[in-house]
């Protein structure tokens, strides 16, 4: 584990301080398998700045591959009871220090938990649950991923 902490001040929150993104990987950095566009340019960056996972139940088989073309660590799930387990994991690694990217409805347990939940409104659309699990709502992955790497932008919409 090599991420620093990389703190956020929020007006009229409590500082948001980050060490670890988790993912969900279809439907959220994956299309039907295949990484969207501009995910690995921003992983790349990402990198160094957080401790990134890689959260599937390889429903495409491509868990593996993707992981490590985007230099990231995968944490795969196993059948039944996913939303549990995605949750476990973000507890396990400090949910108040992790952020959590996904769609589906096995995502809303861990954008729930997790110190701050991104929904991703993406082609293959957004579970109401995660919906109403998250912290905020962006149109896709890239969007999502450029949060962190400009963080006054969380600034700009999370303030109270």
């Amino acid at each position: 584990m090599k991420a620093q902490l990389q703190t956020i001040d929020l007006p009229g929150h409590d500082p948001l301080t980050l060490r670890h993104l988790a993912l969900d990987l279809n439907g959220t950095v994956a299309l039907d398998g295949r990484l969207l566009p501009g995910v690995a340019e921003r992983m790349a960056l990402l990198r160094d700045r957080l401790d990134i996972y890689l959260l599937t139940a390889d429903t495409h088989g491509q868990g593996a591959a993707t992981a490590d073309q985007l230099g990231i660590q995968l944490h795969r799930l196993v059948p039944g009871r996913e939303a549990e387990q995605k949750a476990d994991f973000v507890h396990r690694l400090g949910a108040a220090h992790t952020v959590a990217v996904g769609n589906g409805a096995n995502d809303a347990l861990m954008l729930s938990v997790a110190g701050l939940g991104i929904a991703v409104l993406g082609h293959e659309g957004l579970a109401l649950p995660a919906l109403q699990a998250a912290d905020l709502v962006v149109p896709d992955i890239a969007a999502a991923l450029d949060l962190l790497l400009h963080p006054k932008r969380l600034i700009a919409t999370l303030r109270r």
